[in-house]
């Protein structure tokens, strides 16, 4: 597999951390001078910039959250003039202000580099033809894509989300080589493609998918049904957008570009940072970002990092897929429980009774919570008898039992009656007045 910038992935972790210690002292400094917040902050601790003398240091400065970009809404954060902003990018959210994120000619130079590292490792070349279904517009996705689609000089089909029909009719006659959306509704055109035969129409290769949380099954269930590899890619806007880490060809955990961004892992309650391998909360710091940097972000996103040796060769520290996040994370009857857990075990027993398509319904009873989880059948299993119906849901519901440690009623539903999503899909839905 290709490496895009083999010198910079492969560097020497010596090397590598000499580099970040440079670059975090140069951000730390700037953002001192240019975001009055984050100086605010660090006089709170009785910080200055030469306190700082590396990533050693890292633990002693203050965390930022998504928070401060609603509070400081849209540019009181950026760390340039708006004249060096050349582009502006935005997510809404659920609730409150949408958060705005800017960059410079060179942050989006740089944000190119990062995510063409991950295509270079799915094989797009100059002779790959990019279909990307992520969406444009605000959303960091469609654009993030689309520049490194260019760097590696693949034609790009800018499709962006949505309208199925139409996505797989490009699909099929622009002879699209590579796919890249949500997981979700990669599984949703696997379903499509499958029910109307396309499948040896296709040229589909390779796919990169991301800006949701997934599991190991629905990888292979991806790649199964669409005859594929299927790659991983992480972003979020606060930081960069898709790139942030990729995986490699090893599909072993997602490196991080860590001469653009330093990982840690802490307990979301104490705030204490955790030695490799622990699970905990996912924070970055950004080194090189010019217009809108953040150090010690809370990305909220549950996960661990791996320092071991990776198979393929790149130096760069591996983070988990994330399985959850700290403030998703649904507490039931006093127990922690992350969807990506039940998704996980729906997915280990479907043995063609179920489809990838779910829904989680959490309620408040008489004061005691209540977990039921709406599972569509297969056609297969719509058409046997009700003894097999009651059969699967004793499995899943006893199956959820064991890994969860509370019980769930589980109730599948015919095929097609669960909402499909072309974007990312709504999975939970929590009744309780919280």
């Amino acid at each position: 597999m290709a490496m895009y910038q083999p010198n910079i992935e492969t560097m020497p972790r010596e090397a590598l951390e000499q580099l970040q210690s440079q670059r975090l002292r140069w951000q730390v400094r700037r953002m001192y001078e240019r975001v009055a917040p984050f100086r605010a902050r660090m006089e709170e601790r009785g910080l200055t910039p030469d306190d700082i003398r590396g990533i050693c240091d890292l633990h002693r400065l203050p965390f930022s959250y998504k928070k401060d970009l609603r509070d400081h809404y849209p540019y009181g954060l950026f760390a340039e003039p708006m004249e060096n902003i050349k582009r502006v990018h935005a997510s809404s959210g659920t609730t409150g202000k949408q958060i705005v994120v800017g960059y410079t000619q060179g942050d989006l130079a740089r944000w190119a580099d990062c995510v063409s590292r991950s295509m270079a490792v799915a094989d797009i070349t100059e002779r790959s033809f990019v279909q990307n279904a992520f969406g444009y517009g605000f959303f960091t996705g469609g654009f993030g894509i689309h520049s490194a689609a260019e760097c590696l000089g693949a034609t790009i089909i800018p499709i962006s989300a949505g309208n199925t029909p139409r996505q797989l009719q490009t699909m099929i006659d622009f002879g699209a080589t590579h796919i890249t959306c949500t997981p979700s509704y990669a599984m949703f055109l696997a379903e499509t493609i499958e029910e109307q035969g396309l499948l040896p129409q296709l040229k589909l290769q390779a796919g990169i998918f991301g800006a949701e949380p997934w599991s190991e099954n629905m990888r292979r269930t991806i790649q199964e049904k669409l005859h594929i590899k299927a790659y991983d890619i992480y972003g979020l806007s606060e930081i960069m957008g898709p790139g942030v880490s990729y995986e490699c060809e090893a599909q072993n955990g997602l490196h991080i570009c860590e001469d653009h961004f330093i990982a840690e892992i802490i307990d979301p309650e104490t705030e204490e940072v955790l030695p490799y391998g622990s699970p905990g909360e996912l924070v970055f710091s950004t080194l090189t970002k010019e217009g809108f940097p953040v150090i010690r972000y809370r990305t909220r996103d549950i996960c661990t990092l791996n320092a071991e040796p990776c198979a393929c060769g790149r130096t760069h520290i591996r983070m988990g897929r994330p399985t959850g996040r700290s403030d998703d994370m649904l507490i039931i009857r006093g127990v922690n429980v992350f969807p990506s857990q039940i998704e996980e075990v729906l997915l280990k027993v479907s043995e063609g009774t179920i489809t990838p398509n779910y829904q989680i319904i959490v309620d408040r009873v008489n004061n005691t919570d209540t977990l039921d989880v709406n599972v569509e059948m297969s056609e297969h299993l719509f058409s046997d008898d009700i003894r097999s119906v009651e059969a699967v849901e004793r499995r899943i519901s006893s199956e959820l039992r064991s890994i969860l440690g509370i019980g769930a009623k589980i109730h599948l539903q015919n095929p097609k009656t669960i909402e499909r999503s072309e974007g990312k899909a709504k999975r939970i839905i929590d009744n309780r007045k919280l």
